[in-house]
């Protein structure tokens, strides 16, 4: 297959074909043995990609950068979905911004208590791609009643809304692009209003090691905001140095508060009663970077 088939990212060796994720700041390089290209077109946001790699199963890859992956792709979802939904003590109406993958909503519709979920999505064709291509990781068959798409610009839906959701879960990609504005102080401050007097958002929030920077403005802009704040991190290989944060905030339950009790992980692989309290549990480089030390 000819190079320009293949994209952004992607790098012809002697072995075949690779795709590389750089930290070039760090002079650090991921890469990825691909197998075989699925399926690339370029949607109105993005070149969308699924590739076979040799050891991480499928792929789903946007503008060359891996999102999730068959491997560990559930990691991910499990922490960004479950901490919040099992913080909160009667999740019934969840918004999702983001989460194209379909991972994270496949989590979420796991509480019985969940009566509505909004995912709200900027590109249908991530939705669609992964479908048709990632069911481990978007599942199979007729979509949960209770999940509603919303295929707009995530920023501007949570402009028109007040006091609609408990729970929040902004399953954005990396902070360039469309995505950006996800990581911005006007966003949460709409946020905030959307949810119920109780609600709970929560937000991926990179890595501590190589985009410090965006965990502390992060942490910092929700403070300012929300009365409870905590980060957590979970370990998924797949990102780059193998650590991810993610930052809860909370108008008024202390998330800890009864957490192990309301978890739902009858199906879970990586998340477990011990896991949602000790996620919480920083080392001391991340607490002397969020200033706790």
């Amino acid at each position: 297959m000819e190079k320009e088939q293949y994209g952004k990212g992607y790098v012809c060796r002697d072995d075949g074909w690779w795709l590389s994720d750089s930290e070039e700041e760090f002079g650090f390089w991921v890469n990825w043995k691909v197998k075989s290209l699925l399926h690339q077109e370029k949607s109105a946001f993005q070149e969308i990609s699924i590739i076979e790699t040799e050891g991480f199963g499928r792929a789903l890859v946007l503008d060359g950068i891996v999102q999730t992956t068959e491997r560990d792709g559930w990691i991910y979802n499990e922490m960004i979905s479950h901490i919040p939904l099992a913080a909160h003590p009667e999740p019934s109406d969840v918004c999702i911004i983001g989460g194209g993958d379909c991972g994270a909503v496949r989590e979420v519709v796991k509480y019985p208590s969940v009566k509505r979920v909004d995912m709200v999505e900027i590109d249908p064709r991530v939705v669609h791609v992964s479908r048709k291509y990632l069911p481990s990781i978007a599942g199979e068959g007729d979509l949960d009643p209770r999940v509603h798409f919303v295929f707009e610009d995530g920023a501007a839906f949570v402009k028109e809304k007040k006091g609609e959701y408990d729970v929040f879960i902004v399953d954005s990609s990396d902070p360039v692009g469309p995505a950006k504005v996800l990581f911005e102080e006007p966003f949460y401050r709409d946020v905030h209003r959307a949810l119920k007097d109780d609600g709970i958002m929560v937000c991926q929030s990179e890595s501590p090691v190589f985009h410090p920077h965006v965990l502390t403005k992060v942490r910092r802009t929700l403070m300012e905001l929300f009365p409870c704040v905590r980060t957590y991190l979970a370990t998924i290989p797949t990102y780059p140095g193998g650590i991810w944060s993610f930052t809860l905030a909370s108008k008024r339950h202390e998330p800890l508060d009864g957490i192990e009790e309301r978890l739902r992980d009858e199906n879970t692989r990586y998340v477990n009663r011990d896991i949602v309290r000790s996620c919480f549990q920083l080392p001391n480089y991340v607490r002397e970077l969020l200033g706790e030390k």
